[in-house]
């Protein structure tokens, strides 16, 4: 368990920043703060910032905006700079464990171990096979560096940085806490990242991060209807998010790019699912819990249903929240709450923790 305040959670997702402000009351944890701005078109391309100056002023305004005070933040990150591995390693104590895991992890990062901060957590014991399961993190330390950097720049203080699909557990586990005898997925789906994260017996046994999301739907209306980005993404939200659509109908050649565009999502999250079961020895997967921006996406979760014949439920990160109504506009709150599991994951996280 951590100790001290919750730290200000700070999302910088592909196509826009969330941040939310957590404090502990009578009832418990209750949200007090959230704030939401939308990125430029191209500030963050799969997890890296290509416009430094965008990210930094629309993080400074959007706490400003939110009226956060607090400067202490964690934030997370994601893309190809972040593999995460579950290995098996000899039996040994904590403290050699914490000599040897550089070693360790050298033998299945695909990076040069110096380039790299490394993390890690101890899934399962087995002493009769003189053997421990491990969870392996490893962020390439310029990633982290450019986040923190960011972070500060705004003159926030960075310190917790979390991986998007832990954050998204630790959500769902807190309000409505997980099955030790159960295997589910959780899958966040935002602008330009997908992360899948199956947790079993309690535990992550299998992630992965896809290329796919909210922006590829745009991007193929854009496409095949020859239409400008502003209107394509009218399209695909339906007139949702205050993005009206012409004369309010949204015609039936978008619609059928976008029941395209969701079965190629599914397609990789069927893939992915067919993977874990196929090399873990895991006899079903219960269930889907879908969040993120394109989780309201219309046909995203039948696409999924039908393709993995596992029930997929929309998952609402706020749902079992306590929300202080006196500081949090509701409508604003429900309107963007699809987009904040990664955020709110954050603002769980506090001032001094035990190395996860």
């Amino acid at each position: 368990m951590g100790e001290g305040k919750n730290l200000v959670g700070v999302d910088i997702g592909t196509s826009s920043i969330k941040v939310c402000e957590l404090k502990d009351g009578r009832r418990g944890l209750s949200l007090v703060r959230f704030g939401y701005a939308p990125l430029p078109p191209q500030a963050i391309v799969d997890g890296q910032v290509m416009d430094a100056t965008s990210v930094i002023s629309t993080l400074a305004k959007v706490m400003r905006d939110a009226r956060i005070r607090q400067k202490d933040v964690a934030v997370s990150v994601s893309g190809q700079s972040v593999i995460i591995r579950k290995i098996t390693v000899p039996m040994m104590t904590s403290a050699e464990l914490r000599e040897q895991i550089q070693w360790e992890a050298e033998q299945h990062i695909p990076f040069d171990i110096k380039d790299v901060e490394v993390d890690y957590q101890v899934l399962k014991r087995r002493p009769e096979a003189s053997q421990m399961d491990l969870l392996l993190v490893a962020a390439k330390k310029d990633h982290i560096n450019d986040y923190a950097a960011l972070v500060r720049s705004a003159k926030l203080r960075p310190v917790v940085c979390d991986i998007d699909a832990f954050t998204v557990q630790n959500l769902f586990e807190f309000t409505r806490g997980i099955a030790d005898d159960k295997t589910i997925a959780l899958l966040n789906v935002g602008a330009g990242l997908a992360s899948l994260n199956i947790v079993s017996a309690g535990v992550s046994g299998f992630t992965r991060e896809i290329a796919a999301g909210g922006n590829a739907v745009t991007e193929q209306i854009q496409k095949q209807l020859s239409i400008p980005f502003e209107q394509a993404e009218a399209y695909k939200c339906g007139g949702q998010a205050g993005i009206p659509t012409p004369n309010g109908i949204v015609p039936q050649e978008a619609v059928a790019v976008i029941e395209a565009a969701a079965d190629t999502i599914a397609a990789e999250i069927q893939r992915s699912l067919d993977f874990y079961m196929a090399t873990s020895g895991e006899t079903e997967i219960s269930s889907v819990y879908l969040s993120g921006g394109t989780a309201s996406l219309p046909y995203l979760a039948q696409a999924i249903q039908r393709r993995t014949r596992v029930g997929v439920e929309i998952w609402s990160p706020i749902e079992k929240l306590q929300v202080d109504t006196k500081l949090v506009d509701r409508e604003q709150l429900e309107l963007r709450a699809p987009q904040l599991a990664v955020a709110l994951g954050l603002a769980l996280r506090r001032e001094r923790e035990e190395s996860q």
